[in-house]
């Protein structure tokens, strides 16, 4: 897309092959594939062409929903999923095979690489056994060599998502509702405690890194958006449009936007700099994950749509082809 062409005039695409819900989406480093993650069980890679037509390679071997994915940031074909059924995955595209398994102890909601690719952080849940809540709430770290946990970490709160910085020194973890929006910021590999931001009135559901390494951005339940200088880790500015729980939030491939996806039916894009809302994507009820490419304004997202199920979207084309 053309930097002149406004959002209003752009158009979103469909792709529709997951017979259930779609939990996660997310673009590999290159910008040509797209993978998405569904409570089918599965997950799917889209090879995205320039003019929007794209076909999907089935990844398939999960026995619960597929919560999060994320993908190798130096190999462009090597995707990560972790799921419910308290397993990480590690997936060649090429050939829709599992190359690499981990059996962990909770329910996997959340997964974050390095960024230089050799360590994956694994973020799960509260888990029922014999009827008993089991509190679990662990941060584990894999070696991707391995694929065997080298760092475990146990919260007493609900951990939700998780994001290294670019130089990869620190690690920041969102909190949820007992911790009332407390950010923890992690030191890596030592893993000790750096900071306790005090981000937001609510839980911290999600967290976003500027590609440009200025700062960090985090969604919370209490309805806002905040932006955080990286370097001081000092909020700079609130984004305000939504009005409900934000779920989902993404830095564009420059820092100049951010995307929020939240229970509102549209998608806010804001413009990092003013806070200002540029545009609003008419969506379903609640966004599950919202994600920009990492080359052009192109932003895919997926969530609940009671009425096309199992749907991924792209927007960014300037016409419908």
């Amino acid at each position: 897309m053309e930097k002149t062409t406004p959002f209003k005039n752009l158009l979103s695409r469909e792709y529709g092959v997951h017979e259930k819900e779609v939990r996660s989406v997310a673009w590999n480093f290159t910008g040509t594939k797209l993978a998405s993650g569904s409570e089918d069980q599965t997950a799917r890679v889209w090879h995205i062409e320039p003019h929007g037509n794209g076909n999907s390679v089935e990844l398939k071997g999960h026995r619960d929903s597929v919560e999060h994915l994320c993908w190798d940031p130096k190999h462009a074909e090597l995707v990560a999923t972790a799921s419910m059924d308290k397993t990480v995955r590690l997936w060649d595209d090429r050939t829709g095979k599992c190359v690499q398994l981990a059996e962990l102890s909770g329910l996997n909601i959340n997964i974050a690489y390095k960024p230089d690719g050799e360590l994956i952080a694994v973020g799960d849940t509260v888990c029922l056994v014999v009827w008993k809540l089991c509190c679990n709430n662990e941060l584990t770290i894999l070696d991707v060599r391995t694929f065997k946990a080298i760092h475990k970490r146990k919260f007493h709160c609900e951990v939700n998502e998780i994001a290294w910085n670019t130089t990869s020194d620190i690690l920041f973890v969102t909190t949820g509702k007992d911790e009332k929006g407390v950010v923890e910021v992690l030191s890596y590999p030592s893993l000790q405690p750096l900071d306790r931001l005090m981000a937001h009135t609510a839980g911290c559901h999600c967290i976003a890194i500027d590609p440009c390494g200025r700062y960090f951005a985090v969604g919370s339940a209490d309805a806002l958006v905040s932006l955080w200088d990286i370097s001081e880790l000092l909020c700079v500015r609130t984004f305000t449009k939504i009005k409900s729980a934000v779920r989902t939030i993404s830095f564009n491939h420059s820092g100049e936007y951010l995307a929020s996806g939240s229970t509102d039916c549209f998608i806010d894009i804001s413009n990092v700099q003013t806070g200002r809302t540029v545009h609003q994507i008419p969506c379903g009820p609640a966004m599950n994950s919202v994600d920009w490419n990492p080359k052009s304004n192109l932003l895919a997202y997926a969530g609940k749509d009671n009425i096309n199920e199992g749907i991924v979207r792209i927007f960014g084309f300037t016409s419908t082809g």
